[in-house]
């Protein structure tokens, strides 16, 4: 049996059937689960990703190579890094949040701070084609113009943010607004107009095309534009995600957009979602990553929080709030979180890619192929023309921000801690990968782990393991044990423990990377013993024989008919009338039940016992039962208390020397299937008065009521001499008035514990 994926496995032996019986037998058996080998398989890309990769790159059909090279080029010591611009001598000016930092770094890495703004949020950076900088500020910024390390004030939206620069050939800068989503158009210090208004809260990115006109992507409702003139736009696409945060034009004349933000972002536009700080004064909202900007964090450093899907809000109203917090509406999980789109020339829209556990914040177009980056540990992900996708890197930090071209090499911003990394085209010497945990669901025996190779020539490959009994791997896990080497299989050295986690090191030689195309980890669980829960006896009725005929279907008439040979009916015969008499409704039957289970999933077999009050040794029943239910004739059963065991067994599905069983015992059952006895005595007549003594017993059970019935009338309680009927002996008083002259039948009936009547009747004159 071959399975694809990272999954249990029980390997079956090849079986041949003689028969159809055969076939159906072995069949049942294979079916039954049980504490045989289990085999757990990493193969696929689905099984791969949710590892831990460092240095390792994965690709679409599930095989581990060597990544790029990642190096860290530039750490600004600060929580993110927003925006990064590449100026034409080769280096980048990286602005940063939340302390509102400008820098410049080289292309060997050497860093100069370059500016330190008075807000905290440095979000958009361009370098026209002079090498001027221009950094916006956020909240309530500005655009500064950064020449020779001196910035100056440049230009004044008078909007709550500026998220997004762009430098036009001509020299002109675009500047994308919020919160009322204008886009402005700055030909010279402080001379700017709005180019367009969105209608839209934010404008959240700003490109060119290769024909020079400008791409606006905005928020809440994710519409890409393309403005070709002064309050002229084109709607390129309008997407289901609220934010269209990333665009990015290919030479060739297509056009890449990211959204992100939720796919319910369409439902729920137009209903505002205001927050309030604690002030109580009034708060934006907006999608993407979350920040909160006071006074006192514009010197400290305000929490970063990582992003999250939201509806799409509409625009705050105007306001001097002293918080700006950018946070989620509401959670949406199970829908798209992100997505990747391709606008054609022809205006046609491909999406390239969606994922509904990862944002993606920025896009390359790089060599024919697809660069892009998410908040999945600061991945960055690689499509193919034939939209094949690798996991080329991944950071391990919250998340990668921005991707920049440096040369032949890509810059990669990240989050949590503001880091610049260089991707270059050499492989890395080495790296490894972590497993997800698996859980054997109960302490297991660790058999062997192999792994297939491919091109073993190109390097080598090892594997360590390590376990524990928490779900986290944490100190009190094992340490991970030496490197096993023999891919066709090494026996595991961790200690059992229910979880497990195995760790793959690559090493390359010159230049070449071995490649990692699956993993086999086998495992014996503990077999657990079954668990039995509760015991029921409970007494019906079960047709005896023919069932008796319903009182109101009366019996068919018995004659006959006999013909002579004279043709003469034959004389009339009296037979007689004979007495009917009713049958009995049914026997009594006991039904015992239990409730049963195996932490294993095995199917259980079962013994069933019983032993009577005062008896010392237990009587089997039944054994090798298969249901938790055996019915009994009552009758079998004399009068009094008995105990019923049961014993649960998994040696079906277990080898003898594992085989688990368990035993419950019930509690006293009584069984009572004699009526009480009743001794009417003699009538007493006084005047109008007629006063009948019953005696009631029964040798099993306590009595519980009492009644008569008179001329078969209906039945009428009577209480007991001493007030409760309670005990296996009572006496009652039947007292009748009134009674009109002629005979009478009066019937007494005593019922015990288990509901048998015992009855008696009187007849006055």
């Amino acid at each position: 049996m071959t399975q694809v994926g990272e999954r249990e496995i029980r390997p079956q032996r090849p079986i041949s059937f003689r028969s159809a019986g055969m076939l159906v037998i072995l069949i049942s058996t294979l079916s039954l689960r049980a504490s045989t080998t289990i085999a757990w398989e990493m193969n696929t890309y689905q099984d791969f990703v949710r590892g831990r990769f460092q240095g390792v790159s994965l690709s679409r059909d599930g095989r581990l190579m060597l990544a790029p090279k990642l190096e860290t080029l530039f750490s600004s010591d600060q929580p993110v890094i927003w925006s990064v611009a590449e100026a034409p001598d080769g280096s980048v000016y990286v602005g940063t949040g939340h302390r509102g930092r400008l820098y410049r770094v080289d292309k060997s890495g050497k860093s100069t701070l370059v500016w330190s703004a008075e807000q905290p949020e440095i979000f958009a950076v361009a370098v026209d084609a002079r090498g001027a900088v221009y950094a916006a500020t956020s909240p309530d910024g500005k655009v500064y113009r950064v020449v020779q390390g001196k910035a100056l004030e440049y230009f004044a939206p008078h909007a709550k943010y500026i998220w997004a620069l762009a430098v036009a050939p001509d020299g002109v800068l675009y500047v994308g607004t919020g919160d009322q989503g204008r886009i402005f158009r700055v030909e010279s210090a402080a001379k700017g107009e709005v180019y367009y208004a969105t209608g839209q809260a934010h404008v959240t990115g700003l490109a060119l095309d290769r024909e020079g006109r400008l791409l606006a992507g905005t928020e809440p409702n994710g519409i890409l534009y393309r403005v070709s003139a002064k309050d002229k736009a084109f709607v390129l696409y309008d997407s289901n995600l609220p934010e269209v945060r990333a665009i990015s034009a290919a030479p060739d004349g297509a056009i890449y957009a990211v959204a992100m933000g939720g796919s319910l972002g369409k439902q729920m536009q137009g209903t505002p979602q205001p927050a309030q700080n604690p002030s109580g004064a009034p708060v934006s909202t907006a999608t993407g990553t979350s920040i909160s900007v006071t006074a006192e964090s514009a010197q400290s450093g305000p929490e970063i929080k990582p992003p999250a899907e939201q509806p799409k809000p509409v625009p705050a109203p105007q306001a001097q709030p002293v918080v700006a917090q950018f946070t989620p509406t509401m959670d949406v999980s199970g829908v798209e979180k992100s997505a990747v789109y391709k606008i054609n020339p022809d205006n046609t829209v491909e999406t390239l890619w969606t994922s509904k556990e990862e944002n993606v914040y920025d896009l390359l177009p790089l060599k024919g192929q697809l660069l892009f980056s998410t908040d999945s540990s600061g991945r960055i992900y690689r499509l193919s023309q034939d939209h094949k996708l690798t996991l080329v890197v991944q950071t391990n930090e919250a998340e990668a921000t921005r991707l920049v071209p440096l040369g032949e090499s890509v810059l990669a911003a990240t989050a949590n801690m503001g880091r610049l990394y260089k991707l270059g085209e050499m492989l890395e010497g080495s790296g490894s990968f972590e497993s997800p945990v698996h859980d054997a669901g109960t302490v297991a025996q660790w058999g062997r782990v192999s792994w297939r190779v491919d091109d073993a020539a190109a390097g080598n490959i090892s594997l360590r393991t390590r376990t524990g009994n928490s779900l986290r791997p944490d100190k009190t896990w094992s340490d991970w044990s030496e490197p096993l080497v023999a891919a066709d299989g090494a026996r595991i050295p961790s200690p059992n423990a229910r979880y497990i986690q195995w760790k793959a090191e690559l090493t390359g030689t010159h230049g070449k990377t071995p490649v990692l195309e699956g993993v086999s980890v086998a495992y014996l669980p503990q077999n657990n013993a079954p668990v039995l829960r509760s015991i029921s006896v409970t007494n019906q009725l079960s047709a005896a024989g023919a069932a008796a005929r319903p009182a109101s279907q009366p019996a068919p008439a018995a004659y006959s008919i006999t013909v002579t040979d004279t043709g003469d009916a034959a004389p009339a015969i009296s037979t007689g009338t004979p007495t009917q008499t009713p049958t009995r409704a049914g026997q009594q039957q006991i039904n015992i039940g239990w409730q049963a289970e195996d932490p294993d999933g095995d199917r259980l077999v079962y013994s069933l016992w019983f032993r009577g009050e005062g008896e010392r040794e237990w009587k089997l029943l039944k054994t090798n039962l298969h249901e938790n239910t055996f019915a009994a004739d009552g009758d079998a059963f004399a009068d009094g208390k008995y105990f019923f065991r049961v014993l649960a067994s998994d040696r079906e599905a277990n080898p003898p020397a594992s085989a688990r069983e368990t035993e419950l015992v019930s509690s006293p059952v009584l069984i009572d299937n004699t009526p009480p006895v009743v001794t009417p005595g003699t009538p007493r007549k006084s005047a109008a008065v007629v006063e009948i003594e019953f005696d009631a017993a029964d040798a099993a059970s306590p009595l519980r009521r009492g009644e008569y019935s008179v001329d078969a009338g209906s039945w009428i309680p009577v209480e007991s001499a001493d007030g409760v009927v309670d005990s296996p002996q009572e006496k009652f008083m039947v007292r009748l008035q009134n009674l009109s002259a002629g005979e009478h039948v009066v019937v007494f009936r005593a019922v015990d514990s288990a509901n048998n009547a015992g009855l008696a009747k009187v007849i006055l004159h």
